[in-house]
């Protein structure tokens, strides 16, 4: 059990952390761990909960800085000679649109290791050779769905070469023609018929990115519950200890929606640390009459937290633009401004600087001041799924590509 609890973490890095501008092995999601003992305090489980997957890194990094999520690379390295000859990748990620951005080694990570050690990691943990293999093919049909290029013909979206569809069908078992189709004309709802509609080249890569993100998320999502059946056991549970594993607060070049709900998180644990810290020690010294001035240390985060999450807050106006149909990022923006602009001393412009990236807004955190860009908030929060093609994937020849989509 001690090994297998050892051995979520390869597994869980591969396909949860990736190099980012600071740091060369960054989480990019969020774990709680939780590790039971019985009442004698022998250990007896252990359980995983995440929170937060950076799905927008399958799709994008920012360039030349940063990397895809390290699985992606090692099943390119080779490390496993008849992985990457059946996923038909080759080993040069710059041909793949979703990663070819960014950078594609990490100084200190032999990627041809990771792979083997994350192979060794999936036995220790009880998975079998067709689960394994599955989750290598499913990640390398998201990197062969992303070489699929659209253009407008007649103002509609068309794909010149199905090349790539039909080795992501291959490795997804389904029909990769009938998964392109789903992409080009997906079947929507009018009245209470179905019809086909044809999408705009943008709509047609928006749906693929979308699709791409949502496999992702569903892998990881499986290989969570897996590694919960692997370290549950009949022994009881009478205490535990919890861990908490997060992102910590994040300033970068180009601060997301991501970046929001990092710092977001982070300030309300700073929060909770600090009224643990500050306000009930002391209120303590006062209850049991220890004579003590109380001392503000200046460290009340509420301004910022209210902000964020209060009645007209960042978050709720996000919620607001997400249901109203006209709204994009300038209507966005535009609300934001009109709601928070000099009425609340934590919410400012940015200062002009010459960082690369346009900034919208400035908040005014516990760690500093942070600069966002809010495009393309909308459809990151709404996470939009192309339900024709999920239906096209729930058919797969592939038990795992049905079983992982079965609660949508």
């Amino acid at each position: 059990l001690e090994e297998q609890i050892v051995q979520t973490n390869p597994v869980l890095e591969a396909f949860g952390n990736a190099k980012t501008v600071r740091n060369n092995n960054s989480s990019r999601f969020g774990k709680f761990i939780r590790i039971h003992f019985t009442k004698i305090g022998k250990l007896s489980g252990a359980d995983i909960e995440s929170y937060l997957l950076e799905k927008s890194r399958v799709v994008d990094q920012l360039p030349g800085m940063e990397r895809g999520y390290h699985i992606f690379f090692l099943i390119m390295s080779n490390g496993i000679p008849a992985v990457t000859e059946r996923i038909m990748t080759g080993t040069d990620p710059s041909v793949y649109h979703f990663v070819k951005e960014g950078v594609y080694t990490v100084a200190g990570m032999d990627d041809q290791e990771e792979m083997r050690l994350t192979d060794e990691g999936f036995d220790i943990l009880g998975f079998k050779n067709e689960e394994k293999s599955s989750v290598y093919d499913f990640c390398a049909g998201i990197l062969h769905m992303g070489n699929l290029k659209y253009v407008d013909k007649k103002e509609q979206g068309d794909c010149d070469d199905p090349a790539p569809a039909e080795k992501a069908g291959r490795l997804f078992g389904v029909d990769g023609m009938q998964l392109l189709n789903n992409i080009l004309k997906p079947r929507v709802k009018v009245g209470n018929e179905f019809v086909t509609k044809g999408q705009t080249a943008q709509q047609c890569s928006n749906s693929t990115s979308g699709l791409a993100k949502g496999i992702y998320g569903k892998i990881f999502k499986y290989l969570i519950d897996v590694c919960n059946v692997t370290l549950a056991t009949e022994h009881e549970r009478a205490f535990f200890i919890g861990v908490l594993d997060i992102a910590g607060f994040e300033i970068f070049e180009l601060n997301s929606l991501d970046q929001l709900c990092i710092n977001y998180t982070n300030e309300k644990l700073q929060q909770f640390f600090n009224h643990h810290m500050f306000v009930q020690e002391q209120e303590e010294y006062k209850a049991e009459q220890i004579e003590w001035t109380f001392v503000d240390f200046g460290m009340d985060l509420a301004a910022c937290l209210e902000l964020i999450e209060k009645k007209n807050g960042l978050l709720p106006i996000l919620e607001e633009q997400c249901i109203m149909p006209k709204a994009n990022d300038k209507t966005h923006i535009e609300k934001l401004n009109g709601t928070h602009l000099g009425k609340n001393p934590k919410y400012g412009k940015p200062k002009p600087g010459k960082k690369k990236y346009e900034a919208h807004f400035e908040l005014g955190h516990y760690a500093g001041p942070v600069a966002y860009n809010i495009n393309g908030w909308l459809d990151k929060n709404k996470d939009p799924v192309n339900e024709s093609a999920v239906i096209t994937l729930k058919g797969s020849k592939n038990p795992l590509m049905p079983f992982i989509w079965a609660d949508y």
